[in-house]
């Protein structure tokens, strides 16, 4: 059985069900497995698999002390009804590339693709000290699709209740409507006076702060954990996905078995080509993961440097979602490229939190720019790129898909290896935005913008955000940073 270890030490064994209870190492690390890569999953079986299908094969290497059982219940709960399309993160034509909606779930956001079956995945495991009394308090900061696709995850599960938190008017209207109106007894919500690295920052200092988790267990019988991506739990089940787009390429003849493909990932806390990565460790013949970032650049200069300085300024942009300066799965990345070396990831996390950057050996970054390409685009660009896709492939993309549509296009074209660029939200999330881009009417509400956009470009209107204008607002609570410990407290009493 595969076990997990911080990736600043590995004194301490876990098994996957104890390491997503935990949601992150006490000593602040997050989990990592010495098992992935020594079990391939065979590429030559996949075409034909259904998603739910290729899900269980992935995730029972994985997660291997679920039973299949339990992974075939979690997975048939996780991707069902829920979704609008039955193949969940299809594959479609985008010119000569391709493009692959992570959207379609019910919250309208990749992140549905994980926080579907965390819940599930989550439920099924016990506590540690056998305390039957104890429940799970999901804490987790959010940068705007997190957040959402967390709440409708963990809504009234029993033995669970999830508090989150948002920077205060960095998030779309749309995104900010969707947490704030959603149901649940067991559901909180706040907006915090900082940016979304202050919020995940403080979130990390709240799980490993030892007091405050004693009290929690001899007051409320409450443990923390994460919806964040830093738990493992979230971030295994988006491995699933570039199977799956291998899948629909072998289905559609653009491949054969063994044939390369490049993922053109947009991203800001480094899971979503995380995942990519895992998935070429478990045999998927990735050539590039190319990490698209948006003004907030700090993963293109690491990568092209080999320095990370999250000591810049920060921009408020218009795929907030990647306005991220501190991105913590990049730990899990330096882990696995510095030879498994838990010292030096500690040397390396421990600059970060005293000087605010670090630097790799040149050995080291070479060997992650075979793996990572990247590139990033300024506003102008994005909207430049809302506009072209439109006009060139009758497709419309929210800004964060822009990202990396606009790097892609910068990339020249191997007619060999075909090109997924992997689209993270749905347009009518930033329905203000995208009309701007597009030269249509957005002087009036994100509703009325939401109907222009229907109107002119024929795409549905999701209906779950088109009922928002008329959802009543729940949670209109807002914190300091220094806060945030204190009512995760008061929400833990509650629970």
């Amino acid at each position: 059985m595969s076990t997990f270890h911080s990736t600043r030490s590995s004194d301490e064994a876990f098994t996957s069900k104890q390491a997503i209870r935990k949601g992150i190492a006490d000593d602040g690390g997050l989990f990592v497995t010495d098992a992935l890569g020594e079990t391939k999953i065979d590429i030559s079986d996949l075409a034909g698999k259904s998603y739910q299908q290729i899900a269980l094969t992935v995730l029972s290497v994985l997660l291997d002390d679920y039973t299949e059982e339990e992974l075939s219940q979690c997975i048939a709960e996780a991707y069902g009804s829920q979704w609008s399309d039955e193949r969940i993160t299809p594959v479609k034509p985008l010119g000569n590339d391709f493009i692959m909606e992570l959207f379609n779930g019910p919250t309208c956001a990749f992140k549905d693709v994980a926080l579907q079956i965390l819940p599930r995945l989550m439920a099924r495991t016990t506590p540690a000290d056998g305390d039957c009394d104890e429940k799970i308090m999901i804490v987790t900061a959010t940068s705007g699709d997190t957040g959402k696709a967390a709440l409708a995850g963990f809504a009234d599960a029993q033995g669970t209740g999830i508090t989150v938190f948002y920077p205060q008017g960095k998030v779309s209207r749309v995104q900010e409507l969707q947490m704030t109106t959603q149901q649940g007894c067991n559901v909180n919500v706040c907006a915090v006076d900082g940016n979304f690295d202050d919020a995940q920052s403080t979130v990390k200092r709240i799980f490993g702060d030892r007091d405050l988790a004693s009290r929690l267990e001899a007051d409320a019988h409450v443990r923390l954990s994460s919806a964040n991506s830093i738990n493992v739990g979230r971030l295994v089940p988006q491995v699933v996905y570039y199977f799956s787009a291998y899948a629909q390429l072998l289905e559609q003849q653009v491949i054969n078995v063994g044939d390369q493909v490049d993922f053109v990932v947009p991203t800001g806390n480094f899971g979503n080509v995380l995942a990519g990565y895992y998935a070429k460790l478990l045999g998927l013949p990735v050539r590039q993961l190319v990490v698209a970032s948006d003004r907030n650049n700090v993963l293109f200069d690491f990568l092209t440097t080999g320095t990370y300085n999250s000591k810049r300024p920060f921009f408020e942009t218009t795929s907030p979602s990647m306005d991220i300066l501190v991105s913590s799965n990049l730990e899990r990345m330096l882990y696995y490229m510095s030879e498994r070396d838990p010292r030096m990831i500690t040397y390396l996390m421990n600059d970060l939190a005293e000087w605010g950057t670090y630097e790799v050996p040149p050995e080291m970054l070479m060997e992650i720019r075979k793996v990572f390409a990247t590139g990033w685009a300024d506003e102008d660009q994005v909207r430049e790129m809302i506009a072209d896709c439109w006009d060139r492939n009758h497709y419309v993309i929210d800004p964060h898909t822009a990202c990396g549509y606009f790097v892609m296009q910068q990339m020249p074209a191997d007619p060999q290896v075909p090109r997924v660029l992997l689209s993270t939200a749905s347009p009518y999330k930033f329905p203000r935005v995208v009309n701007e881009a597009l030269g249509l009417k957005a002087d009036g509400t994100d509703f009325e913008c939401m109907d222009e956009l229907h109107a002119k470009s024929g795409t549905p209107i999701p209906q779950m955000l088109r009922n928002l204008e008329n959802a009543e607002v729940r949670f209109r609570d807002c914190v300091e940073v220094s806060d945030m410990g204190h009512y995760v407290e008061e929400c833990a009493d509650r629970l």
